[in-house]
C-alpha cells in the first residue's frame, strides 16, 4: 500500500522524510504483509506547521460549517465501512465479524453523537443574571497532537478527531504503528469530504520518535493520548516544559462484582465481555469478584463459558475470538499466565500455549483463574489478553475494598437485583465509569477514568469541551 510510506500533510500525500520503517505482521499467519514508514522529527515538524497555518481560519469558521464537514465524512465513511472493517481486521487481527459489527461502525456512532451535542452547544454563554454584561466564550485550544492505540483504532481515533474538528481545532494524528491501515483510509475519507488543507494531518511513527516530538513540540497546544499507563506518565513529563494540556485515557483493571441475587447469566456475560477483542480492552472486567455463597457455582459457569469460546483466524466468518495483535503481546500474556500458575491461582480453563489445532499465529487460550488473591500479579497487572481472575468476597464492604484496591480506576461493574445496593456501589467504586446488570452506557456518555487510568473524558459534551479553552469576558455589548 503506497500510502503507508507517505503522510497526509497540508491536504496532500507526501513521501516520508525519514527512511525508517516498521514491518507489519499478520497475527494469524505470522507472515509480513507490508511496511509502514516511521516518521522522524522533520516529518512531525512539517505536519505541525501545516496544522498551525490552518488553525486561524478553521478556528474562525462557523460551527455549521464544521458540522457540515462531519456530516460529509460520515456519509463517505458509511459507504466505505466494509473497507474499514477489512482494514481493521487485517491490521490488528480482529475477527471480520467483530470488525464489521463493532470496530468499524464505532466511528459512525461517535460522529452521530457529537453532531447531536453540537445542535445545542453554546460557544458564547451568559455568566448569569447577576452579571448581564459578562460572557463565557468557549474557544478551540489550538493545534492538537493525537496519539492513538491499536486495539480499537477507529473508535479511539474518532473520539479525538471528530470533537476536535467540531471545536475548531487543527490536528496531527499519529496512530499506532501496529495499526496504520484504518487511519490511512480515514485520511482519504476526510480528504474526499473536503476538509481544508492542514486542518487534519496524518503521520505514522513510533512513540519514542514521532510521538515524543509531538509531545515536546512548542506549537502543539494539547496532546490527547490513549494507551498504556507507563506511556501516559512519560507523556505528562514530556509535555511539562511547554505547559500544554494533556488528556490521557489509560489502562484499567476493572472489577465485576457479582452478588448472589445477580441475574442467571451474569457470570457468562462477564466472561464473554472480558474476552471480546481477545481481551485487548482497557475497560475489560478482568477481575470477577463473586459472593462466597455462589462462588463455586460461578467458577464452574465461568469454566463452561470460557471453554465454549471458539478461537479462529481473523479472516474467518463467525463469532470466534481471534489472535492477539503481535508476538510481543503474545509473549506478555503467556508470561503472566505462567506467573498466575506460579503464584498459586487455580487454573480452571485455558492455560499456557496456543489452543489445540494451532501451531502458528498469536492465538491465546481463553483462560480463567480461580482462587485469586488481590495481591497476585494477575490481579494487579493489566494483562491485555483473554485472561480472567476470579476472587471471592464476603459482603458488600469486602467487595468494595477489593475492587478499589488497585492503582487503576477506569470501569467497574455491578451485578445485583437490589437497586439500592447498586446505587450505593456506583458512588463507592473508585472509577470513571460503572456499568450495572449488563446495561451499556448511553449515547453521549463520557468515557474515562481516574488515577492511573487517566483523567480524560471522551464522548458527549465533555469530549467536545476537552478541546476548548474557557475565556471570561466582561463588558460584552449585547
Amino acid at each position: 500500500m503506497r500510502k503507508l510510506r507517505e503522510f497526509y500533510i497540508g491536504g496532500r500525500w507526501v513521501p516520508a522524510l525519514s527512511k525508517a520503517g516498521h514491518t507489519l505482521i499478520d497475527a494469524t499467519t505470522e507472515q509480513p504483509f507490508d511496511t509502514v514508514a516511521l516518521g522522524g522529527r522533520n516529518d512531525v515538524d512539517a505536519a505541525v506547521m501545516a496544522a498551525k497555518l490552518a488553525f486561524p481560519a478553521w478556528a474562525a469558521s462557523e460551527p455549521g460549517e464544521r458540522m457540515a464537514l462531519i456530516r460529509r465524512i460520515r456519509e463517505i465513511y458509511s459507504e466505505r465501512v466494509e473497507d474499514m472493517a477489512r482494514a481493521i481486521s487485517q491490521e490488528m487481527a480482529a475477527p471480520i465479524e467483530l470488525a464489521r459489527t463493532r470496530q468499524a461502525p464505532a466511528a459512525l456512532r461517535h460522529m452521530t453523537n457529537f453532531l447531536a451535542v453540537m445542535e445545542h452547544f453554546e460557544f458564547v454563554r451568559q455568566l448569569g443574571p447577576h452579571a448581564p454584561d459578562d460572557r463565557i466564550l468557549m474557544e478551540p485550544i489550538g493545534v492538537v497532537g493525537m496519539i492513538t492505540p491499536w486495539n480499537w483504532p477507529m473508535s479511539q481515533v474518532a473520539l479525538k478527531v471528530v470533537p476536535a474538528l467540531l471545536a475548531g481545532c487543527t490536528m496531527v494524528l499519529k496512530p499506532s504503528e501496529l495499526a496504520p491501515l484504518s487511519s490511512v483510509l480515514l485520511a482519504e475519507i476526510i480528504h474526499e469530504a473536503g476538509a481544508p488543507a492542514g486542518v487534519f494531518n496524518l503521520i505514522q511513527g513510533d512513540g519514542l520518535t514521532a510521538g515524543a516530538r509531538l509531545v515536546e513540540h512548542p506549537d502543539v497546544a494539547m496532546i490527547s493520548f490513549t494507551g498504556s499507563t507507563r506511556a501516559g506518565a512519560s507523556i505528562m513529563k514530556g509535555a511539562a516544559d511547554t505547559f500544554k494540556r494533556v488528556a490521557l485515557e489509560l489502562g484499567g483493571k476493572g472489577a465485576n462484582l457479582i452478588f448472589a441475587d445477580a441475574e442467571e447469566d451474569a457470570v457468562e456475560r462477564g466472561v464473554r465481555q472480558c474476552f471480546i477483542n481477545s481481551g485487548q480492552n482497557c475497560n475489560a472486567p478482568t477481575r470477577m469478584l463473586v459472593e462466597r455463597s455462589i462462588y463455586d457455582e460461578a467458577v464452574e459457569k465461568a469454566r463452561t463459558a470460557a471453554q465454549s469460546i471458539a478461537v479462529g483466524p481473523s479472516s474467518a466468518e463467525g463469532t470466534h475470538m481471534g489472535p492477539v495483535i503481535s508476538e510481543c503481546q503474545f509473549d506478555r500474556v503467556q508470561s503472566l499466565i505462567e506467573t498466575g500458575i506460579r503464584e498459586g491461582a487455580r487454573l480452571v480453563a485455558g492455560g499456557i500455549g496456543r489452543p489445540a489445532g494451532f501451531n502458528r499465529g498469536f492465538f491465546v487460550q481463553p483462560t480463567v483463574f480461580a482462587d485469586v488473591s488481590n495481591d497476585m500479579m494477575i490481579a494487579r497487572e493489566e494483562i491485555f489478553g483473554p485472561v480472567l481472575s476470579i476472587l471471592p468476597f464476603s459482603d458488600e464492604e469486602d467487595a468494595v475494598a477489593i475492587a478499589n484496591d488497585t492503582p487503576y480506576g477506569l470501569t467497574n461493574y455491578v451485578q445485583s437485583s437490589d437497586g439500592a445496593r447498586r446505587n450505593r456501589l456506583a458512588r463507592r467504586l473508585q472509577s470513571g465509569m460503572v456499568e450495572m446488570n449488563g446495561q451499556p452506557r448511553g449515547a453521549g456518555s463520557p468515557f474515562g477514568g481516574v488515577r492511573h487510568s487517566g483523567g480524560a473524558r471522551e464522548g458527549g459534551v465533555w469530549g467536545l469541551e476537552e478541546y476548548m479553552v474557557v475565556k471570561s469576558v466582561s463588558g460584552w455589548a449585547s
